[in-house]
């Protein structure tokens, strides 16, 4: 299956981006959150479709992308520009930056630390990746079970809001992109 944006820089400067439109700078560790917090519900809102090609390994704190760890490890490199986002993504990480971005670092931290994929790999130590089929597994599972509890996660359709336009006439009209299920491909034997 594709992924949606061909690399995790494109998010992050989305992210950058979103956040100084809105008067903010976005702490390294709050970055990491809303990035992995994006991978998580882009699958489970797209059937286990990738975001962006990124693996999440712990630190101290919580999940990270080792590669935007490194490069943006002194500020935002100078030289990378981002390759153009669809509207689809750009409307999908709309929704993560209104349903998460005005949350601190520290309360996005206790947030995804205290989810089955994060804590599994934190109790193993640092460095340690977190699976992305993991990921996948307890974002629908539980996103299926619960809708918003103290602790919990938030159900997708609280994330992804539908585009809301008019009809011809006037009237209100939700519009959400198709979404393919997967169909099983049977190897032959």
């Amino acid at each position: 299956m594709p992924i949606a944006v061909k690399s995790c820089l494109d998010v992050v400067f989305w992210l950058s981006d979103q956040a100084l439109n809105d008067r903010e700078y976005i702490q390294p560790q709050k970055l990491h959150r809303l990035l992995y917090l994006s991978q998580a519900y882009f699958a489970v809102a797209y059937h286990g479709r990738k975001l962006m090609p990124a693996t999440f390994v712990t630190d101290a704190f919580g999940p990270v992308e080792p590669t935007v760890f490194h490069a943006f490890a002194y500020g935002r490199p100078l030289m990378i520009e981002g390759n153009p986002l669809s509207d689809q993504v750009r409307h999908f990480l709309e929704g993560i930056w209104r349903r998460f971005g005005q949350y601190s670092a520290d309360q996005l931290t206790r947030k995804v630390a205290e989810h089955a994929p994060v804590a599994l790999a934190m109790a193993k130590g640092v460095n340690e990746e977190i699976p992305f089929d993991e990921i996948v597994r307890f974002y629908t599972t539980e996103a299926a079970a619960r809708t918003k509890a103290p602790g919990g996660i938030d159900h997708v359709d609280q994330v992804v809001k539908p585009r809301v336009l008019r009809s011809q006439t006037g009237k209100p009209v939700s519009v959400v992109t198709w979404k393919p299920k997967a169909v099983a491909v049977k190897k032959d034997e």
